[in-house]
């Protein structure tokens, strides 16, 4: 048996450690490891109710706006506020636009060096004027010695991508996607106020009271996304996923054991919530002929491997504690362990897609036996980016429709915070399932929770000793060469937990720490 750590996993948000066993070449235990305090939901007790949409943003600099999303949700609820449907379809449009920042940068600037060779770069002997002047600045790093931020990385491996020709095209399209990136985070700025850290959600609605100028500013560069998601970003994860990398797919790398997904859904089309571009429900056992529906009262999180205290009032996000306990016996993340009726589930663009069923990625997932794992994440996260960006066109139709003499933005009714109440706000943020829970007594925060995507797919062990979905989806990876065991974080990011700077491996005979410098 040998034993393998990286701490701390790179080019991903926060604090993580993961720790494997391989035997015969595969992995056959994983404790996934989060290293790092939150402690939001502490700071939060006795503030005003309003203060929750700004401090939880602070979470996460990479999707701060779910948070305030999904704060401001639940705050509707716990307020009885009713948002109108200019609210509404703005609070879209902001979130919108940062999901089309997001999922191009999880794929192009911290997912992809996994499977290219980009040295290769050097090799490509076409005549495409594009592709000639990113070898020609690959080959002049190269030739400084700075390929940051495309190297140091995992030494390519017998699934690396190597082809001169398709490698350039890749690293030419990074580049482009940084220019898009760009742009949609400006999209979103336009009703936003600002990003990251948007400043226009709040409970009831928006503050934003947008122009016809604006409106059609944000058309413009949304038709652009759409240009670039339909044309480059989705070809590219297909090429890719149908073509080099087929036999991973078809293997499932990252994904055989947790086949239990759930999604929320978001971004409501009509007032009464019903009509949700992505839906909510829930697979269980893998069965996709039964897509059931969720119920909110089978949310709990499990703390017995965790460092923190177990809550004497109960499981669910309403009633649990969040009090640290450093010195707890076998305890090993400060990660809970998310539960629905008991059983750990993947969230995420594969459970959305899976519980949305649509067409034209269920083809392709059948035409070419693509399992559940990394690369059908990654397929599911572009083809759900496409469906997006057309559905916010319509979205756009519908705000011109509203805007006129009646056009509101925001309940003001409900502005004041009540003297008691509480609410859910259950949202998909574009790693996966997003709630906050909210309890309000003398017009105060009595107690919050969050439970977020990266909790229910980075979780320990539960109090039954069921692994989380990531270490489940560990079990079995192939891991030829311990000394570049690629495959951890290719499966670890394909989950999208999004960034960070350096990776250490402790090999387990010598004790010496191998280190490289990883760039995204």
């Amino acid at each position: 048996m040998t034993k393998i750590v990286v701490d701390p996993l790179t080019r991903i948000e926060g604090h993580l450690k993961v720790e494997v066993e391989v035997e015969n070449g595969k992995i056959s235990d994983a404790h996934v490891v989060g290293t790092m305090y939150r402690g939001i939901e502490a700071m939060l007790r006795g503030k005003d109710p309003r203060d929750a949409t700004y401090v939880t943003e602070r979470v996460c600099g990479v999707c701060a706006g779910s948070h305030g999303w999904a704060s401001s949700l639940a705050l509707d609820k716990a307020y009885g506020a009713n948002v109108p449907a200019g609210g509404r379809i703005i609070r879209n449009l902001i979130l919108g636009a940062m999901w089309l920042h997001d999922h191009p940068l999880h794929f192009y600037h911290l997912s992809a060096l996994d499977y290219l060779d980009v040295m290769a770069v050097a090799q490509y002997q076409g005549k495409d004027p594009g592709l000639l002047a990113v070898k020609d600045k690959i080959v002049k790093l190269v030739t400084a010695g700075d390929t940051a931020p495309l190297t140091p990385r995992y030494k390519p491996d017998e699934f690396s991508v190597k082809d001169p020709e398709l490698v350039t095209m890749a690293v030419a399209h990074y580049l482009k996607a940084l220019e898009m990136q760009a742009k949609a985070k400006k999209m979103s700025a336009l009703f936003a106020g600002k990003q990251p850290h948007q400043s226009s959600i709040v409970v009831g609605g928006v503050t934003m009271l947008p122009n016809i100028e604006v409106v059609e500013q944000f058309r413009s560069m949304l038709l652009e996304q759409l240009d670039f998601v339909e044309k480059i970003y989705l070809q590219d994860v297909l090429t890719f996923g149908t073509g080099p990398l087929l036999p991973l797919a078809q293997a499932g790398v990252g994904g055989a054991g947790a086949v239990n997904f759930l999604s929320y859904g978001a971004f409501a089309r009509d007032d009464a919530g019903k009509d949700l571009f992505l839906k909510s429900g829930i697979v269980m056992d893998g069965d996709l002929s039964k897509v059931l529906p969720v119920d909110e009262t089978q949310i709990t999180e499990d703390v017995q491997y965790s460092w923190y205290k177990a809550s004497p009032n109960g499981k669910t996000p309403f009633t649990e504690d969040t009090i640290p306990d450093l010195d707890k016996k076998n305890a090993y993340s400060f990660v809970k362990a998310p539960r629905y009726n008991g059983k750990p589930m993947e969230v995420g663009p594969l459970a959305r897609m899976l519980v949305m069923q649509p067409k034209g990625l269920m083809d392709i997932i059948s035409k070419y036996n693509i399992k559940p794992g990394a690369v059908a994440r990654h397929a599911a996260r572009a083809y759900e980016t496409l469906l997006l960006a057309k559905d916010m066109l319509t979205w756009l139709d519908a705000l011109e429709k509203e805007m006129g003499s009646n056009f509101r933005i925001h309940d003001t009714e409900h502005w004041e915070a009540p003297a008691t109440g509480q609410g859910s706000g259950l949202t998909e943020a574009p790693r996966g399932a997003l709630g906050h829970f909210v309890k309000v007594a003398d017009h105060k925060i009595e107690n919050y929770q969050m439970v977020v995507p990266t909790t229910w797919n980075f979780s320990p062990r539960d109090d039954k000793g069921v692994l989380g979905p990531f270490e489940q989806a560990l079990i079995g990876v192939p891991i030829p060469d311990p000394d570049n065991p690629v495959n951890i974080v290719r499966v670890a990011r394909s989950y999208d937990p999004c960034l960070a700077c350096a990776i250490h491996l402790i090999d387990p005979v010598t004790n010496d720490v191998k280190k490289f410098r990883i760039g995204w």
